[in-house]
């Protein structure tokens, strides 16, 4: 068993059978991934997860802000400016955004990256920042703002200093994509696991389904739920690792864009889908909503489904 950074592990067995899986962990887009491959022999499978490595990187190379070549960094430097073409592909990732921030009345928001930071989540934060200093925050965020020509294929942030990033879903697009592309080349099966948002495909060499746990926060090392996966996908959100308390509340690290306060009540959210991006959509904008209103949101989406863990460690599963 072993346990990766977020609320996800993952069970693998191999029992000998007539097909290899390798896995390996790298570093990309700022985070671990680790790429699992089912196929028939080493040889093909090392060059397949190769394949997946330059794939999430040329993913990285479009969409990071803290790269300076990349489009979006682009985007942000001519906010306020003019708009800026970006390949279709960008073009549609941010789109696809704004709908989930559109989905979510706000509660998910791509602009967020321009937020000031005035809370720290390092343990050192003792009292509230002001309220004008909250409201101030969030003076550059706002989707709204987000002015997409499809025509041009290009994206105008109307507030000068306005930034976009990827962040919230950049991860879970790319574990989409590298399984998309493994599937075009009728590879068996495998994972992308990007530090805990992942995408499976296939069945492990002994024929059963990926075996993908969601971990209890408030109780290390006991799983809620085991899933069984074939073609799936699942992200978490959480406020376990990285939150502030003041005045015995807990402040996660995740801020609602529109009061620049932080969510409060849940402190793990998993959904498991089709798609890791937007499962991972869900599960940001399901942690600002809170449970009713967030559990309102998933419940328009019967793909996918959730584990949510309140900060009273309340444990709610869609089945």
């Amino acid at each position: 068993m072993k346990f990766f950074f977020t609320t996800i592990f993952l069970l693998i067995i191999h029992l000998g059978h007539a097909q290899v899986l390798l896995k390996k962990q790298v570093t990309l887009m700022g985070s671990i991934f680790e790429i699992t491959i089912v196929d028939q022999d080493t040889a093909n499978v090392r060059k397949h997860i190769d394949l997946v490595i330059a794939e999430v990187t040329r993913i990285e190379n479009l969409i990071s802000e803290w790269r300076p070549e990349t489009q979006i960094s682009q985007v942000n430097r001519y906010a306020g400016i003019k708009p800026v073409q970006v390949d279709r592909e960008v073009f549609d990732l941010t789109k696809r955004a704004i709908a989930y921030s559109k989905n979510s009345n706000g509660a998910f928001d791509i602009s967020i990256v321009a937020l000031d930071k005035i809370w720290r989540f390092d343990g050192t934060m003792i009292e509230l920042p002001s309220e004008e200093a909250i409201r101030k925050s969030v003076e550059k965020v706002g989707y709204e703002h987000i002015i997409l020509d499809s025509t041009n294929c290009s994206i105008y942030l109307s507030i000068p200093g306005m930034k976009i990033g990827f962040g919230s879903i950049g991860k879970g697009y790319a574990a989409d994509m590298g399984r998309a592309l493994m599937q075009s080349k009728s590879v068996q099966a495998g994972i992308v696991n990007a530090s805990g948002d992942l995408s499976t495909w296939g069945h492990q060499p002994d024929g059963t389904p990926w075996l993908i746990g969601i971990k209890n926060p408030f109780k290390a090392y006991k799983a809620i739920k085991i899933l069984q996966m074939e073609e799936s996908a699942v992200a978490t959100s959480g406020s376990y690792e990285k939150y502030a308390e003041i005045g015995n509340k807990r402040y996660a690290h995740i801020i609602n864009p529109k009061t620049g306060y932080p969510s409060t009540g849940l402190t793990s959210v998993s959904i498991y889908g089709p798609s890791a991006e937007f499962a991972n959509a869900l599960s940001t904008s399901i942690m600002v909503m809170g449970q009713k209103e967030g559990l309102k949101l998933v419940k328009r989406f019967p793909l996918y489904h959730y584990v949510l863990i309140t900060d009273k460690g309340k444990i709610l599963k869609s089945h």
